[in-house]
């Protein structure tokens, strides 16, 4: 498969004028870009201002000289500061010696002048295309033993799906390209999504979430984009919004799929242009956000029924994934199951025990349609029902847990009411709006009746 140049910069190193032009024209035939620098500090000072794909270095600068000692202490140079990068040697007095040390000083390869086309950009391809793979084996390596430490929060990935869509991620994590997670509720779409901010360049940045399903329209501004002081009636101060404090960094956009039409355009506005003003403003603020967002919903179908906006569908699905269900990714339940039955001890100062036969096969049984989310609580639960040092199928109480509700004749008026909450967010996952429409209430009065009956509609077990 042929290798696509347009982003790679070849640093060319030689004091003639003509070889230098003769490179730049060749390169870019092969659509490379060049940077041709005269003398070995002209070369390490261009090293230091910019990035290169490959050097290729001559390897005698002072006239007369034939012993290539410039080039080979400019390889070793380089070789020490910019360790990762490919450097190939070139010089008219072509030697198996000379050779031999600038490979042993730094060099990955050698071309005699005069070069020949085809060997030049041979050379280039190939060590290109090895660094590239050197650089995603890494990333690779180090995204899986992030996903082994402490630090991956039981994110699994030990079933086959599982490790696909972590390699994808992986690939993808050190660009700016907006992405769309995709799944049901439970799946983990949210830790993914930090997962892929802590292995791009932006790191060191802000990591900003926002759950734009629980955000009531007059809200929506004010948490994004902010507020200045006397916006509102309430408005006593200045507020920065969510896309200033994630300047630089990534911005987790969760339950996407739920933002009302009417919102849509002012966040569209934002991603498009990295530009908005707080409320209350008329000074148009920049930012550098980059964009994950996430939803259980079908987004297609929401854009056909005409409650999502395909321009803003097409700005964020940039890089779409569709997180499994825990049904479909049954190898990763008991290493799950098994993770969050040691936390849950710890924080409650239990022993663990060892899950016994009956225990494995009830957890693989269990369709876990709250997926992760309902496995971890499953586990919490089981911590502290779970009398000595084996925990059987019956401390699990999947059966117990999933059973029908007591009939509404059996329950109190606030009893009944909770219920019927439940019971709506169960049936609507993640659409608090089409919840509030089969209560036959406002969105808002759905917001202060769950906060009145301590229902939190993200959690996995309404």
């Amino acid at each position: 498969m042929p290798l696509s140049h347009t982003a790679h910069r070849i640093l060319v190193v030689d004091d003639q004028a003509d070889v230098r032009e003769a490179l730049r024209l060749l390169l870019k035939t092969a659509g490379y870009g060049m940077v041709g620098a005269a003398s070995p500090d002209e070369a390490l000072a261009c090293l230091r201002g910019d990035a290169f794909a490959a050097v290729l270095v001559d390897m005698n600068y002072a006239r007369d000289t034939t012993s290539g000692q410039e080039g080979l202490a400019l390889i070793e140079a380089v070789a020490a500061q910019w360790p990762d990068l490919p450097v190939v040697a070139m010089t008219a007095w072509a030697s198996v010696e000379l050779a031999v040390e600038a490979m042993r000083r730094g060099a990955v390869d050698f071309i005699e002048k005069p070069w020949q086309n085809a060997r030049v950009l041979s050379v280039l391809d190939s060590r290109i295309a090895l660094d590239r793979q050197r650089r995603e084996l890494q990333r690779l390596g180090a995204a899986h033993a992030l996903l082994a430490s402490e630090g991956s929060d039981g994110f699994i990935v030990e079933s086959p799906v599982m490790q696909r869509l972590v390699d994808d991620l992986v690939r993808v994590a050190d660009s700016d390209a907006a992405l769309l997670l995709l799944g049901e509720n439970g799946t983990g779409k949210s830790l993914i999504g930090q997962l892929i901010h802590q292995w791009s360049p932006r790191r060191d940045r802000p990591l900003v979430k926002v759950n734009l399903g629980g955000l009531t329209p007059t809200l929506f501004e004010s948490e994004l984009f902010g507020h200045v002081k006397g916006a509102y009636t309430d408005a006593r101060q200045e507020r920065v919004g969510r896309f200033e404090l994630a300047d630089g960094g990534t911005l987790l956009l969760d339950e996407i799929g739920n933002l009302p039409l009417a919102q849509q355009p002012k966040l569209l506005r934002a991603i498009e242009d990295g530009e908005f003003e707080r409320l209350g403003s008329s000074r148009t603020a920049r930012v550098d956000v980059r964009i994950v967002a996430a939803t259980n919903a079908d987004l297609p179908a929401e854009v056909a029924a005409g409650r999502f906006r395909q321009d803003l569908l097409y700005r964020i699905n940039t890089f779409q994934v569709r997180v499994p269900p825990l049904r479909e990714r049954r190898e990763d339940i008991l290493p799950l199951a098994r993770h969050a039955l040691a936390a849950a001890c710890r924080r409650y100062g239990r022993t663990m025990p060892r899950l016994a036969a009956s225990a494995e096969r009830a957890l693989h049984a269990y369709a876990w349609p709250g997926n992760v989310r309902e496995l971890a609580h499953a586990m919490e639960r089981a911590a502290l029902l779970a009398r000595g040092a084996e925990l059987v199928a019956d401390d699990l109480r999947l059966q117990a847990a999933s059973s029908p509700e007591t009939s509404l004749g059996d329950m109190t008026l606030a009893q009944a009411e909770a219920w019927l909450l439940r019971k709506a967010l169960r049936d609507h996952p993640g659409h608090l709006q089409r919840s509030a429409e089969q209560l036959g209430i406002t969105r808002q009065s759905l917001y202060r009746r769950l906060d009145k009956h301590g229902i939190d509609p993200q959690a996995g077990d309404v």
